[in-house]
């Protein structure tokens, strides 16, 4: 985390926990005033955990943080219950969700990289300030 926040380009940096991605993720856009796109497939998972949550081994906490924020989320229509607990799942031992500059990104990953965490990856993007009624964050 220091680290990272000493780089030029680096904005901003959540540890993802107790609200899952979807829930840090939109705190930095509510605090950034934006939104933000996540391009669903390109987030790494743990090897079988679309396995057992397909098994049903998903915690309540998931649906519960869906149920406190949802409403900000714009799903895409195929987006189905498993990836949403996934997405909402609390239990990521504090993975870090990073934004950075574009010219950053090489960067951002390589320090990653450099601390054994090869399977970092660019996820998302922030897109235009919010417009009345639209949602802070989107999956694709």
């Amino acid at each position: 985390g220091p680290e990272l926040a000493a780089l030029p380009g680096v904005h901003a940096l959540t540890d993802v926990t107790g609200f899952g991605l979807a829930g840090h993720a939109l705190e930095l856009a509510r605090a950034a005033r934006c939104r933000l796109a996540i391009d669903w497939a390109r987030v790494p998972l743990l090897a079988g955990v679309r396995e057992l949550a397909m098994q049903g081994m998903v915690t309540g906490a998931s649906n519960r943080n869906f149920a406190a924020y949802g409403a900000e989320i714009e799903l895409p229509a195929a987006f189905g219950d498993i990836d949403r607990a996934l997405l909402t799942d609390p239990q990521t031992s504090g993975g870090l969700l990073v934004s950075c500059a574009a010219a950053a990104v090489d960067e951002v990953l390589a320090l990653f990289s450099r601390h054994g965490f090869e399977d970092a990856a660019e996820i998302g993007e922030v897109l235009a300030p919010l417009e009345s009624g639209q949602r802070k964050l989107l999956l694709r």
